[in-house]
């Protein structure tokens, strides 16, 4: 798909945070508030109902994330049901489910979906003008991944 057609409506955005940064990501939220009122939230359990109770946010809960919400929320992107993912991971604390956190992360960059680990990034991508435009995700098994291989042997023999 060209990125010059128009985005939908509305982002579908998954929002999860651990616990040392749950602050983080209200802070966030509120000061995105206006942008993120017009896209359909996602969230794992605790992260999306203090979304709710303290902003107001419309969101979707999955479970918690030690609890599967992190893989609910991986299936929906490898079903292209996720447009994007805000997860703001502490990276200081050890965390049990750790391998559903890389699971989460790896498909994420498998199907070629914007992913941001901090403030910062979420704030660059949130406000970004490509926000507006579409974007076309890819499918591994559709055969794109072996098509952007070759393309890119041919480009470093190049």
């Amino acid at each position: 798909m060209p990125d010059h057609v128009p985005a939908p409506a509305g982002r579908r955005i998954a929002l999860i945070a651990h616990d040392n940064k749950k602050q983080d990501m209200l802070e966030w939220a509120e000061y995105n508030l206006h942008l993120l009122a017009g896209h359909e939230l996602f969230a794992t359990a605790t992260t999306g109902h203090l979304l709710q109770q303290q902003l107001g946010l419309p969101v979707t809960c999955f479970r918690s994330g030690p609890y599967g919400g992190d893989q609910q929320i991986g299936a929906r992107i490898a079903e292209g049901e996720i447009d994007l993912l805000v997860f703001l991971w502490d990276p200081l604390e050890p965390h049990p489910h750790d391998p559903d956190v890389k699971a989460l992360l790896r498909v994420a960059v498998v199907c070629n979906i914007p992913v941001a680990c901090n403030r910062a990034t979420a704030d660059f991508m949130i406000s970004s003008p490509l926000m507006s435009r579409s974007h076309q995700q890819w499918d591994p098994a559709s055969g794109q991944a072996r098509h952007h291989q070759a393309a890119l042997k041919v480009a470093q023999a190049g």
